[in-house]
């Protein structure tokens, strides 16, 4: 999916949802790690899992190319953490990919996944990419609905590469 930044990003649609969109350092990878996990795992996130998904975020942090990325989380009214994203930028005038973007399971449904994916954009548009780019199974309806609702469009789907058994 594709969306065009060279006209701006409508930040009013992030504020109307009655989200804050933090960026997140180190400080706040758990907040990240948890919601993360809810969305990807669904399972309790223990005390060990927490550690290994925390230090791996901070390894992704402290690697060569995140200089160009910026990962995002969204608070909602009563500061719970409910949606996160990373972004990464390939620099002034070229795309930029969102990868990866959630909302924990307690609280999908309710816009916060449109509001991260609308900051997503922004952030990338404040990096100086050109357009914004996710790569989303067209059988994912729930993730396609959402990027469409963030301003993405569909582009000629791409069909995964596989090897033989």
């Amino acid at each position: 999916m594709h969306r065009d930044l060279s006209s701006g990003v409508d930040a009013e649609r992030v504020r109307g949802a009655g989200v804050r969109i933090e960026v997140i350092d180190p400080d706040g990878a758990d907040a990240w790690v948890a919601v993360h996990w809810s969305a990807f795992k669904g399972t309790p996130l223990g005390e060990e899992e927490r550690r290994e998904v925390r230090q791996r975020w901070l390894t992704m942090a402290d690697g060569p190319f995140y200089h160009r990325a910026r990962s995002l989380a969204a608070f909602d009214s009563d500061g719970n953490a409910v949606a996160v994203t990373t972004v990464w930028s390939a620099g002034p005038g070229r795309p930029g990919l969102v990868e990866p973007m959630g909302v924990h399971r307690d609280h999908r449904g309710l816009g916060y996944g449109v509001a991260i994916s609308v900051a997503a954009a922004s952030a990338l548009r404040e990096m100086g990419s050109s357009s914004a780019l996710v790569c989303a199974e067209s059988s994912n309806s729930a993730a396609v609905s959402t990027y469409v609702a963030a301003g993405f469009t569909a582009r000629e789907q791409v069909a995964d590469l596989q090897r033989g058994a």
